[in-house]
């Protein structure tokens, strides 16, 4: 190509060049050789997870540029520049003009001179920003899961067919996808390494989590934002936020989802039984049913003291397998180790750079319905199927795209200062 494209029309024509197969690949690899491939990238959400996966994509091999930021909250915004660029000062190019805060500055992030959106954001507002984004043809990376309830859900599915009819990469933060060790185990259980599967278990265990105290002049809308992992329509409690990751690894050995799921579950000690700072559960238990009938035995815990485990078991008619890399003591992964949430990133902006789009927005959506449903059969205390769920779950934040700080939180203390809590045997998973 002696008069390779710029960057953007060689971004914006990546879709249509992977149709050409080979010669896309070609040509996208030329044109990086001619050092038009500059990867400019925002962050939409600025807490742990969106700087580091900032820094991420930093470290990979990709020619890449953060032009913007977006958070909830200013210090945030400003906070997380402030790092990447001691971390990698030449690949920050953030004016302060394009610093944005506040529950719709997303838009202004998106709307940047920026080809990658990376989302991060609590799970309740990641269906608007993934369908504006999607909208607005941008590439996109979101963290796991990727909404709280059933309409969510339905929304990125929906902006998922969008992304693919404009060829638009969709990356999903389950990063055992990438790691190698999860990736030839799960093959050679497909191989039939452990014959027919039988059942799987699958394990978050663990502590507590953390809290921010009210701050003076706070409205109840930027303590539940700021507390979200607390609160239900932000972060569709800890099956969904961090035992997804297990339940995504059961889906993907199964290559199917659960069509129904029994389970139970409480809040004991979260926060010391204080009800005036959380309202999500502290232990959950699911069995879910896959079509050919075989379970899934799913365990969920933040209790101090208590036996702590993260993992999985696949059961089979041949033997046992850990998908993290072994399988009935005879075979251990002998591969590499990369972290997973730097491969995930390796991974990305290789295949972007290479014109190889891919999507894993369906999976990552289904993945987190499937903690979806389980959650929502813990809180019942009923036998909750996926087809009906999906169809007729509850809309836990009404109106959430025009939410600002000012808004009424969806969600609001009793007379004694107490958040609605699900009890099991009254709670109605359809509304």
């Amino acid at each position: 190509m002696s008069n390779p494209p710029d960057r953007r029309e060689f971004l914006k024509g990546s879709s249509a060049l992977v149709a050409g197969g080979l010669l896309a690949t070609q040509l996208a690899r030329q044109a990086h050789a001619a050092g038009s491939d500059e990867i400019r990238f925002c962050v939409v959400g600025c807490g742990g997870r969106g700087t580091g996966a900032a820094a991420q994509i930093f470290n990979t091999k990709g020619n890449t540029k953060l032009v913007s930021v977006a958070d909830a909250f200013e210090n945030n915004a400003r906070g997380s520049v402030k790092r990447l660029t001691r971390h990698a000062k030449d690949k920050v190019a953030v004016p302060d003009d394009q610093i944005h805060w506040g529950l719709d500055a997303y838009k202004k992030a998106i709307d940047s001179d920026c080809d990658l959106v990376v989302i991060a954001t609590p799970p309740g507002f990641k269906p608007q920003q993934f369908e504006y984004a999607v909208n607005a043809g941008k590439h996109i990376f979101m963290e796991k899961p990727v909404a709280t309830d059933a309409p969510g859900v339905r929304r990125v599915l929906k902006s998922v067919e969008d992304s693919k009819k404009k060829n638009l990469m969709v990356a999903l933060g389950l990063q055992r996808r990438h790691e190698p060790r999860y990736i030839e185990t799960i093959e050679r259980i497909h191989d039939g390494a452990i014959g027919e599967i039988l059942c799987q278990r699958v394990y978050w265990n663990g502590g507590g989590i953390w809290y921010r105290n009210r701050g003076p002049g706070q409205s109840e809308m930027e303590f539940q934002v700021n507390n979200w992992y607390h609160f239900n329509w932000v972060c569709g409690d800890q099956i969904c936020e961090q035992h997804i990751h297990n339940l995504d690894v059961a889906n993907w050995v199964k290559g199917d989802y659960p069509v129904e799921c029994n389970g139970m579950g409480g809040s004991e000690q979260r926060m010391g039984g204080d009800r005036s700072k959380s309202q999500i559960f502290d232990h959950t238990f699911c069995e879910f049913t896959y079509p050919d009938g075989t379970k899934l035995f799913s365990q969920g815990r933040h209790v101090a003291d208590a036996w702590s485990h993260v993992g999985e078991a696949i059961h089979g008619t041949k033997g046992t397998a850990n998908p993290a890399g072994s399988i009935d003591g005879k075979w251990q992964f002998s591969g590499p180790f990369p972290n997973g949430h730097q491969q995930e990133q390796h991974d990305m902006i290789e295949a972007l750079m290479a014109g190889n789009i891919y999507n894993e927005g369906e999976y990552g959506a289904k993945s987190t319905f499937t903690s979806i449903l389980g959650r929502e059969a813990c809180y019942s205390g009923q036998i909750v199927g996926w087809d009906e769920l999906l169809e007729k779950g509850r809309d836990l934040a009404p109106g959430i795209d025009d939410y600002t700080m000012d808004s009424t939180a969806p969600t609001l203390p009793d007379a004694q200062g107490k958040y609605f809590v699900p009890t099991p045997g009254q709670y109605d998973p359809l509304g």
